[in-house]
């Protein structure tokens, strides 16, 4: 037989859904309606949130002995209680696949697991139900704050502390790890100039990507500091539904550049070189250049963006704009571990890291005009 409180709750909420939720398992919503409060509010007191003191004693005193008396997630919840910390974080990005997000991963991992997290990881495939359900998810496991790997944060709401690596969210209390686009540009558009290319193409990152809008607002920026003359029929842009499995390719596949490429062959082959968004559509953008019988970097040079583990191992090997992409997950998880240790002190708004760039075999001189 279940306690009293247990039955009112189960037959005042689960009448609908039945035994889809096993008895002894409620989650953050049947509390917070069993109680007639927030979900937000249920959460600040569960976590053990700083902004849980605006709420009356006696309200957090309710909802404490509620969800200990209804097995509110009992494991999360008793080493909560007992540690003011669950010594685990919610790590959300688009996908996990080969490229930036293996690097950032990889440096996310090492300081997490030196400072004895865990964390828990979910990908959201851009999809904005998921960009805003999986925090409320993570937060019913009492994570102790959140890590954004290139996800902006506009639309999540948290009663934890949140990071944001390549995101560039103006959210208040949210500590944004970012690049100097405005470097990372200028070095790579300065060593095309320098070696004589004036007719560059540009390949334009994803709209869904945070970083595609600051990079390309400093392609045009940047052109205009160094009397370079931006054509745009020279604009190309990754297609965001390239970015998919829909497209039946990995989402990190080569094919996100290959076929941007492929198009602008057919319609002009009159550039000498292109900036690619980054390594992955670089290298599909090489092999396009092949297939047409072009060389690299003879006829046309090739920039990439990142500097992913295969990019000095392409033929040719790529010339790229090392981000510093292991290091800069390192950081953010550091922050995030600092602003849960400290929630009281205040946080930079943004870190800006700097880029470098690696020469490689991809470019050289721009070949004399026909």
């Amino acid at each position: 037989m279940f306690p009293l409180l247990w039955k009112t709750c189960y037959n005042s909420n689960m009448a609908k859904a039945k035994s889809s939720t096993p008895p002894g398992h409620v989650n953050l919503r049947m509390l917070a309606e069993h109680l007639e409060l927030s979900q937000t509010t249920v959460s600040l007191v569960l976590n053990n949130s700083p902004s849980a003191k605006s709420i009356p004693q006696e309200t957090r005193n309710r909802v404490l002995e509620a969800a200990q008396r209804l097995n509110y997630r009992p494991n999360y919840f008793a080493r909560s209680l007992r540690q003011s910390r669950s010594m685990s974080v919610g790590v959300l990005a688009p996908d996990l696949s080969e490229g930036y997000f293996t690097r950032v991963m990889s440096g996310v991992v090492e300081e997490l697991t030196s400072a004895h997290y865990f964390y828990f990881t979910a990908c959201h495939d851009w999809k904005r139900e998921l960009i805003e359900k999986y925090p409320r998810m993570l937060v019913e496991r009492a994570v102790d704050g959140f890590l954004l790997l290139n996800t902006p944060a506009d639309h999540i709401e948290v009663p934890v502390p949140v990071v944001a690596i390549s995101a560039h969210s103006a959210v208040e209390n949210v500590t944004n790890i970012i690049l100097d686009h405005h470097l990372a540009v200028e070095q790579a558009l300065s060593h095309l100039h320098e070696l004589g290319h004036r007719r560059i193409a540009i390949m334009r990152g994803p709209r869904a990507i945070p970083d595609s809008e600051f990079r390309w607002e400093a392609i045009r920026q940047v052109a205009r500091e160094i009397g370079l003359k931006l054509d745009p029929a020279l604009v190309i842009r990754i297609d965001s539904a390239g970015w998919s499995m829909k497209t039946g390719y990995h989402p990190m596949a080569p094919e996100i550049g290959f076929k941007p490429m492929q198009a602008l062959l057919e319609k002009t082959r009159d550039f000498t070189a292109i900036f690619c968004f980054n390594d992955i559509a670089a290298i599909g953008a090489i092999r396009a250049l092949k297939d047409v019988g072009l060389s690299v970097p003879g006829d046309v040079s090739v920039v990439g963006f990142d500097d992913i583990q295969s990019a000095a191992y392409t033929t040719p090997s790529l010339t790229t704009v090392r981000q510093p992409l292991m290091e800069m997950g390192k950081r953010g998880a550091q922050v995030l571990l600092e602003r849960i240790a400290n929630r009281e002190r205040e946080y930079p708004t943004e870190i800006v890291m700097v880029p470098e760039l690696v020469v490689r075999e991809s470019t050289g001189p721009a070949r004399p005009p026909a």
